[in-house]
């Protein structure tokens, strides 16, 4: 009797080792369908920075259905956010702000103030864009505000700097709203967001144009061009171009305006959009 169950306990022991030996450890945690979520998510807003609104729409929709599916509350924010700056971007500001309300109230569910301040700016911003400067102050004010709540995200810390610069800017502070999206710049620059660190010098350009910094603001555009050349962004090149043209022809340098344009729309037509192309060789003709 004894010799039999020291050789149960010999099998046992050795199906044991081999069991260990060919099976995985167990994780405890499953992150596989969050992984892939965390993908469509990054992919989307991606697709969303090159101007593809369309695509980015589809790939955030799916990361956001996987969210759902996982319960997992930071993922449905931060896929509701971006689901609504691309839905605002195509015009469908009620549906956008739907998406950001309903981040804002699964944050403040939630618990996590930072998040919640992220999606008070996402509202901020589409206030900004609706009302122009009889919103700026107060969007200047509540940003400046959630900004102290944001410490983990350096990606949400630089949109609310953006934010902040757009408000500045809408109050025709200029070199305050420089100011702010250099800040903007500094993370995008150092983190490798280049396609986001071209449109930061986009929107300096901007303000140096309007402030009537031709010079300064054709150097910001040249800066973007060449953001945009490295991560191959052929929509934000061609944006490039055609706002370099118009700054061109502010300065009274005509010719070199319409080199601009007419690169701008053959970058346009390349995309296969040819509606922008024509709007834009329209210029050339005034």
């Amino acid at each position: 009797m004894q010799q039999l169950l020291k050789k149960l306990i010999f099998v046992i022991l050795i199906f044991s080792l081999c069991a260990c030996s060919t099976r995985p450890k167990n994780r405890g945690y499953i992150f596989d369908v969050r992984n892939r979520a965390e993908t469509q998510l990054d992919l989307g807003n991606k697709q969303a920075d090159r101007g593809n609104p369309e695509a980015a729409l589809l790939l955030l929709d799916e990361a956001f259905r996987l969210a759902v599916s996982t319960d997992d509350p930071n993922l449905q924010i931060r896929s509701g956010l971006s689901r609504g700056n691309v839905l605002f971007f195509m015009g469908n500001e009620t549906e956008a702000r739907d998406c950001w309300e309903n981040a804002l109230k699964e944050a403040d569910r939630s618990g996590n103030r930072e998040l919640s301040a992220v999606c008070r700016i996402h509202i901020a911003r589409g206030n900004l864009v609706s009302r122009g400067k009889d919103a700026a102050q107060s969007v200047r004010d509540d940003v400046n505000r959630d900004l102290a709540l944001i410490k983990s995200d350096r990606l949400y810390t630089a949109f609310a700097w953006l934010v902040m610069g757009l408000a500045e800017k809408e109050l025709g502070r200029y070199a305050n709203a420089e100011s702010a999206v250099k800040h903007s710049l500094e993370i995008h620059e150092k983190d490798l967001f280049f396609e986001l660190a071209a449109y930061d010098w986009f929107l300096i350009a901007s303000f140096r144009s309007h402030a009537g910094n031709y010079n300064t603001a054709r150097q910001a555009l040249e800066n973007a061009i060449n953001f945009d050349r490295r991560v191959e962004n052929s929509w934000g090149l061609a944006s490039d171009w055609r706002v370099l043209g118009d700054v061109h022809k502010k300065a009274g340098d005509i010719e070199a305006a319409k080199t601009a344009w007419i690169r701008a729309a053959a970058i346009y037509r390349s995309l296969g959009n040819n509606e922008a192309a024509e709007e834009t060789l329209s210029k050339v003709q005034f």
